[in-house]
């Protein structure tokens, strides 16, 4: 077990904001390192980098999609005496096909996943399904409160998975013993479509919620039309596409592997998140 700082980078972010509330809990010598954090930590700023980890020994390292900046930040940790590291990455890494070409985020996970594996420290990585929290309080949510979801995911499942069960692993793999070299798939208990995700939301919130199944090519369309850039809405319909494709739903056993329990199911994320529907 650690007793060293813990770097959590992402502090404010979906899993890193869990992440640090677990090991503080603990009382654990946690730093969240965020641009507005003492030290200031900027990924795309390197010159913040050392003083994020001065002391550090273990590092929870979300990597930033688009940018190949995971590779310099680990050998860069490991030389100023990092020991760990656990990776936040994304499924279908390793799956021909799975994110196409135009994917951002698929060339940051590919190379960062690599420069964990070469980099001579413990390592452990986590590689997620969809998060149900990009219901409550994601990509999704703007669209939940306004009653429709159009995605261009057909009628694909998802394992969608809890970001707090994202985290316990985050902590286990950072202040326990024997996750080291461990690739943990991390999905939730079963799969749902779209449409079945939102018609829970709607049946515990009481709210009229529906699902509209677009066309790339419309959604593209649509989100430019509301202003968004063409590359950015290309990316999205790029990063949902494989819910399309049927690539999305199956079960993965990180959860049970690495804590010894079964995954939260959905219904009851949802019924967790009801506040978030209400306002």
């Amino acid at each position: 077990m650690t007793t060293q700082t813990i770097l959590v980078t992402g502090a404010t972010g979906r899993t890193g904001s869990r992440v640090l509330t677990l090991l503080r809990r603990r009382g654990l010598l946690v730093r969240a390192a965020s641009r507005a954090g003492e030290p200031r930590f900027d990924w795309l700023d390197r010159a913040t980098w050392d003083a994020a980890l001065d002391g550090v020994k273990t590092v929870y390292l979300v990597p930033v999609d688009g940018e190949l900046l995971t590779r310099p930040f680990i050998e860069r940790a490991v030389e100023l005496g990092v020991e760990r590291v656990v990776l936040l990455s994304g499924r279908g890494v390793d799956v021909p096909g799975y994110s196409g070409e135009a994917n951002i985020a698929g060339a940051t996970h590919i190379d960062g996943e690599s420069a964990v594996r070469d980099s001579g420290v413990a390592w452990t990585i986590l590689r997620p399904a969809w998060f149900a929290q990009n219901f409550s309080e994601g990509i999704f949510l703007d669209a939940v409160l306004a009653g429709e979801l159009r995605l261009p995911a057909g009628d694909g499942a998802v394992s969608f998975v809890d970001a707090d069960d994202i985290a316990a692993v985050a902590v286990a793999a950072l202040t326990e013993d024997g996750h080291d070299g461990q690739t943990y798939e991390l999905s939730g208990p079963r799969a749902l479509t779209i449409a079945q995700a939102v018609a829970e939301i709607s049946e515990a919130t009481g709210r009229d919620i529906r699902y509209v199944p677009l066309s790339p090519e419309d959604f593209v369309a649509e989100l430019t039309g509301r202003g968004s850039a063409a590359d950015e809405a290309a990316d999205f319909a790029e990063a949902v596409s494989p819910i399309r494709r049927g690539m999305d739903r199956h079960i993965s056993d990180g959860v049970t592997r690495a804590l010894g329990r079964r995954p939260r199911d959905f219904t009851d994320f949802v019924k967790a998140s009801v506040r978030a529907w209400h306002g």
